[in-house]
């Protein structure tokens, strides 16, 4: 049975998007808040806690790499290789760099997201289900560059997402595993057009998955898109999905299996919800995968035709299986917006496919509002940087004053420069978008994402220092070191995660688990929201309250800072 297409694309729509422009956008959009940045509480600091445990076990505990553990707890995501490839990065760290090196590899699992998905795009939109619709005279525009037009645009949504921004640029398990959950799209993608790619990426993207702590999607994944390629409709320029194909994704989805039943990865870890909380993942969606959503839900509506049998058709039926599938882990798993990120590629393939079917008038909202949304974004960031620099204006100014008390503004030539150049950019963009030139259909991606990058970017760079003040527990750490002085080991008690990583990384103590005193770790820390219940035992072992260390901005954190009594441990320095 036909099902027509609702793409109706001139050769002259298709025009190529220039490579160096795309390079710089996505070089604009990764590489800031990887380099610079504190480690930020708390998943992002636990993170880097497992990782100093892994490559350097003299500050701690023995390292065991297949159990990451921190202040005696093991990693309750079961995430293994973001670990191991951050602590082998750390370990060849020079001092002083152990964060931006721990970084490194998660700089390459973002820049591999954006390009799987890109390629994703690109193999689902050559399959003749998704090709426009021929002209009686031809002009149609040609498949390859049809598909390449497109790539671009998923490429342009998946950037433009909110949601994607602050998560994928933390070295924790999220980003790893929304690599290689992309890897996985990627190769079935591909298949059987590109069969070494796509064994390739889909082979890694499922032992990875695995080791990343998400077993049961990766095996979701793999399976449910292997028989959605099988069942699939044939392209007659690709040879036939062979049975060998089937049996070496069967061989995978079986290596995973065994190896997270070795490794002890399975867990059952869901959770019950109400109506109440349906509608706090509808809120979730909503902010997360914009503008995305919109363009995807449009997709799904002008290619109903198809849809009705849209496992037959590998450019619906693949994204929205990626959707799916991370849509019920996010359900199941307490709302979890790291969940959610997994369904950012498929999301994105599908805006993709509603690009040639936008009427001029919607796509014409969707600049003005991108537009206005952006522009006022991104000039407020640069009133209020003005505002802590010079005091004026003055409310931008106290407010910051008062929720980031203790902050002291300072100059960077580097982040005034990159923030200046990426606003004028944006500002020449600007201009070409509402010029007169040829249309091409990627266009209407290109303010949301560049709109999108100019934020983070003057984030990362105006605010950088402001953002590093607020959530980075640092300077609790030093309020600590100020009493204790240069100390090489802290005993704790009913401290987080988070804190015990942020001692570990700032202060560079050892950590021991609270005892008696002894001179070789003479203080101990803890959470002040836990000294009701340690009380009487601290007092029992002969520690004294000597200070206390607040976080900034928060009067609910506090570390208490213990010392013993002189009966305790006679031979401890004053």
């Amino acid at each position: 049975m036909n099902h027509p297409t609702p793409a109706i694309v001139a050769q002259s729509a298709v025009r190529r998007l220039p490579r160096l422009a795309l390079l710089l956008l996505c070089a604009a959009y990764v590489l800031p808040g990887f380099w610079g940045r504190e480690p930020w509480k708390s998943q992002d600091l636990e993170a880097l806690g497992y990782m100093l445990q892994l490559a350097q076990p003299n500050l701690g505990e023995v390292a065991n790499w297949f159990r990451p553990s921190l202040l005696g707890q093991h990693d309750q995501q079961l995430a293994l290789l973001p670990y191991w490839l951050g602590a082998a990065f750390l370990s060849v760290a020079p001092n002083g760099w152990e964060d931006t090196f721990a970084r490194l590899p998660f700089v390459a699992m973002l820049a591999s997201t954006l390009a799987a998905t890109w390629y994703a795009v690109y193999a689902l939109a050559r399959h003749p289900a998704a090709q426009p619709v021929a002209f009686a005279f031809g002009g149609e525009a040609k498949p390859v560059d049809y598909a390449r037009a497109l790539a671009d645009g998923g490429l342009l949504a998946l950037l433009a997402c909110l949601g994607l921004a602050r998560l994928a640029h933390e070295a924790t398990p999220a980003l790893s595993q929304l690599c290689f959950s992309s890897l996985i799209f990627a190769g079935l993608s591909t298949l059987p057009r590109w069969r070494l790619f796509s064994g390739v990426t889909v082979g890694l993207g499922m032992v990875g998955l695995t080791l990343s702590g998400a077993p049961s999607i990766a095996l979701w994944l793999g399976v449910g898109g292997s028989l959605l390629k099988a069942l699939g409709q044939i392209d007659p320029a690709q040879s036939r999905l062979r049975m060998l194909d089937l049996g070496l994704l069967a061989l995978l989805c079986l290596l995973c299996m065994t190896t997270s039943g070795y490794l002890d990865l399975w867990r059952w870890r869901v959770q019950t919800h109400t109506l109440l909380d349906l509608g706090a993942l509808g809120k979730l969606i909503l902010w997360f995968t914009w503008p995305a959503w919109p363009l995807a839900g449009w997709s799904l509506w002008r290619w109903r035709s198809q849809l009705s049998r849209g496992w037959r058709f590998p450019h619906l039926a693949l994204p929205l299986w990626f959707i799916v599938v991370p849509l019920v882990a996010t359900w199941l798993t307490g709302l979890s917006d790291s969940a959610l990120l997994l369904a950012l590629p498929g999301i994105a393939a599908l805006a993709a496919f509603a690009l040639p079917t936008l009427r001029r008038s919607l796509g014409a909202w969707i600049d003005w509002f991108t537009l206005l949304f952006f522009s006022f974004c991104a000039l407020s960031i640069w009133v209020i940087w003005v505002a802590m620099q010079t005091g004026f204006p003055a409310k931008p100014a106290a407010n910051v004053a008062k929720l980031a008390p203790g902050f002291l503004p300072e100059f960077s030539a580097v982040a005034f420069t990159l923030a200046l150049v990426a606003t004028l950019a944006w500002a020449w963009l600007v201009k070409w978008r509402i010029g007169r030139h040829r249309a091409a259909i990627w266009k209407s991606m290109v303010l949301p994402a560049a709109g999108a990058v100019l934020c983070w970017l003057l984030l990362m760079t105006l605010w950088l220092p402001l953002l590093n003040h607020a959530r980075s527990l640092g300077p609790m750490v030093q309020k600590v070191q100020l009493v204790t002085g240069p100390a090489s080991c802290l005993q704790y008690a009913g401290i987080t995660q988070a804190q015990g990583a942020a001692l570990l990384f700032h202060a560079q103590v050892r950590l021991q688990a609270a005892q008696s005193p002894s001179q070789d770790c003479p203080w101990l820390v803890m959470d002040e929201r836990n000294l009701p219940l340690l009380n009487d035992k601290l007092q029992t072992w002969g520690w004294a309250l000597t200070g206390k260390a607040q976080r900034l901005g928060d009067r609910s954190e506090s570390l208490l800072i213990f010392r013993p009594t002189p009966d305790a441990c006679p031979n401890c320095a004053p």
